[in-house]
């Protein structure tokens, strides 16, 4: 027996044992996609176990993330961080090897995927980053960047739209170092793949400006090799298609019964029978040490790449220094932004945004990003900065198209390779296309900053497609996402600090119609997320809470209630970094004592309640409305001074 056919029959016992033993699991797909996954693994992909954050290594992305056992099983023979015993528990509490890839949790794992069709987006994201990279900072005889991104896809995965979005983008960017191995075993939860799909991938790749390269036998060990040797030659994206079998050698093999369940003990104790396995979880020392050749192969590989990176200092000092400033992110004098903001006077919230992401993106030169087509719309766009596209890879504005998820999560995927700090921008009402690549934003700590414009139903004549409503309820409901909705330039730079400043996703909520003045807003105290911008005379007989354009009104309405209370305004531009404060200082800003506590956002976002309490007044927007002018469409909603007071006089009345 060949050791690369022994070490694909312990590769697919361990694979099936850990998921017998966790008693659920994929059988099916893990062991279909064996053989391809170790001729990667053996063959192609660059990795160094010693220091898996290596720079120059390959990357790659478990699309399929359901067939993880088959990815931890792999990283277990092949020397990484991941042990047998932690096979043993697989998909068990708190281990190391749960029920789909964690990023940050198993060692060797780039990218946390289950969602099917985001790890293609991701992976393509990684492709566009390191093609930015190899532009800028390779020179004649030292590639200093050239890795490739490998992302292991299923049938389910390019069923969906977001993996399509991303490929389609992929091909005419012409990412050539992206190789998409697809395991197509025709079969899916509900049966043949023929009842939902019977469209013809390979052309349709093909259309989308990809090479492709078809495997008839995707279970033999050498065909796959060659195959993925020959797609790293390509000058495209390469999709492999690897013909497979899902459940191969079980009894259920080819059928979608074996997809996602775990071999009983009298089906392992057959199936390992055929492999001529005995052991349980056992790696054999002769299939270890082919293993460990492959990965002493990266290890060398990468004291090459450092020996060759120290010439490489020595003979492009210039460029060397440029390399090393990227992946060191300098502090950027927020506070200098700040003092200029007296300049910028009654703009819009995205024309405020403009100016301070440029000023930014010119001290760090990490941030690249663009648009869902609506550049004009949203102002994100680096002004002295070029457009990203195939023939200029130096460009830091990208082009997404109208693609708002696969945005996401190309740039959850610029994220992950290596220090970038990605921005993407839409209109609010689309940021409902993006939530799931968000919320894995979210779960990965990845600094992506999301900017979302037109955020409020003053957009107007566009109507109620347009008009965002539930959308700041959607994104503060996600874990670890940041929310800044700003009422002028000095929020709007403290919601930078933040972003510049510290790890995690944000999103910033930001005005097509220019921001009426707002006095007494301060950098400094924004940056607690929320702050008194109009202080009660004595004691608070009523205190408004409000956040962006809504806090000019607040304002307003509290002048008019001035003539008979006592009202104090505090605007919060960010309910969870306020959340993070001390309740001492959450405390002195709400004023819970005050007699009426009121909220004033054109949303309906429920989150108020928590500050106004059960006797308190919410003024939301709690119905789709209408086609029209901006602030007539705003005003009949309820957002004017009279009506707002009005109302806070009549529930002041009910209370009594």
């Amino acid at each position: 027996m060949k050791i690369s056919e022994k070490a694909l029959n312990y590769l697919k016992s361990i694979t099936a044992q850990a998921i017998t033993n966790s008693g659920s699991g994929h059988t099916g797909s893990s062991l279909g996609m064996s053989s391809f996954m170790l001729a990667l693994f053996k063959n192609h992909y660059i990795f160094d176990i010693s220091d898996t954050d290596f720079l120059n290594r390959d990357r790659l992305v478990f699309s399929a993330g359901h067939a993880c056992p088959v990815y931890y099983s792999l990283l277990s023979m092949f020397g990484f961080d991941v042990t047998l015993q932690d096979l043993k528990n697989l998909r068990k509490f708190g281990s190391r090897t749960p029920g789909h890839p964690e990023y940050g949790t198993t060692d060797g794992v780039e990218v946390s995927t289950g969602p099917l069709g985001q790890g293609i987006a991701n992976a393509v994201g990684m492709a566009l980053a390191e093609s930015i990279l190899e532009e800028r900072f390779n020179s004649v005889g030292f590639p200093v960047i050239d890795n490739y991104t490998y992302c292991v896809a299923s049938d389910g995965d390019l069923m969906e739209g977001v993996a399509m979005e991303a490929c389609s983008l992929a091909g005419t960017l012409r990412l050539k170092r992206l190789v998409v191995l697809y395991d197509n075993n025709d079969v899916t939860i509900d049966g043949n793949l023929q009842i939902t799909n019977r469209e013809n991938i390979a052309k349709k790749f093909k259309a989308m400006g990809w090479n492709v390269i078809k495997v008839r036998n995707g279970n033999k060990f050498s065909a796959c090799s060659m195959a993925i040797g020959k797609a790293k030659k390509s000058d495209k994206p390469t999709l492999i298609i690897f013909k497979t079998t899902i459940g191969i050698g079980t009894a259920k093999a080819g059928t979608s019964s074996i997809h996602g369940i775990a071999l009983n003990s009298e089906e392992l104790k057959v199936f390992n029978e055929k492999l001529g396995v005995v052991e349980k979880f056992y790696i054999p020392n002769d299939v270890r040490d082919w293993c460990m050749a492959s990965s002493r192969r990266g290890k060398l590989y990468h004291e090459k790449w450092n020996q060759e990176l120290a010439v490489y200092s020595n003979t492009n000092p210039d460029l060397y220094k440029e390399f090393t400033n990227f992946f060191d992110r300098k502090k950027v004098d927020i506070e200098k932004i700040a003092k200029n903001s007296y300049k910028w006077e009654e703009l819009s919230g995205r024309a405020f945004n403009k100016i301070v992401l440029n000023e930014i993106s010119e001290r760090l030169h990490q941030v690249v990003g663009g648009t869902a087509d609506v550049t004009p719309s949203s102002l994100a766009f680096l002004d002295n900065a070029s457009k990203y596209q195939d023939g200029n890879r130096r460009g830091r504005n990208i082009n997404f198209g109208v693609r708002e998820h696969a945005m996401a999560g190309i740039c959850n995927g610029i994220a992950l390779y290596e220090d970038f700090i990605p921005f993407c921008s839409t209109f609010l009402a689309f940021s409902n296309y993006m939530l799931p690549a968000m919320r894995m934003s979210a779960m990965m700590h990845l600094d992506v900053t999301y900017i979302f414009t037109h955020d409020s139903i003053h957009v107007g004549e566009d109507g109620p497609s347009h008009q965002p409503i539930e959308q700041l309820a959607q994104l503060r409901s996600i874990i670890g996402l940041k929310t800044f909705r700003p009422c002028d330039a000095n929020e709007l730079i403290a919601s930078y600090k933040f972003i510049v400043e510290n790890n995690g996703p944000c999103a910033m909520i930001l005005s097509r119609q220019k921001m009426k003045l707002v006095e007494n807003t301060s950098y400094k105290d924004a940056c607690s997320g929320g702050y008194i911008v109009k202080k009660a005379k004595k004691n608070a007989d009523i205190v408004i809470y409000a956040t962006g354009s809504e806090v000019a009104l607040a304002v307003e309405v509290a002048k008019e209630l001035d003539k008979k209370y006592d009202v104090s305004v505090v605007s919060m531009p960010c309910i969870e970094v306020f959340e993070e404060q001390s309740p001492s200082y959450q405390n002195k800003v709400l004023q819970k004592e005050a007699k009426l506590r009121v909220s004033i956002e054109a949303s309906n976002d429920k989150v108020w309640y928590k500050y106004i309490g059960d006797e308190g007044l919410y003024i939301g927007v709690d119905k789709y409305m209408t086609s029209g002018e901006g602030s007539l469409v705003y005003e009949k909603a309820g957002f004017n001074v009279k009506e707002i007071v009005r109302k806070i006089q009549r529930k002041l009345s009910n209370n009594k």
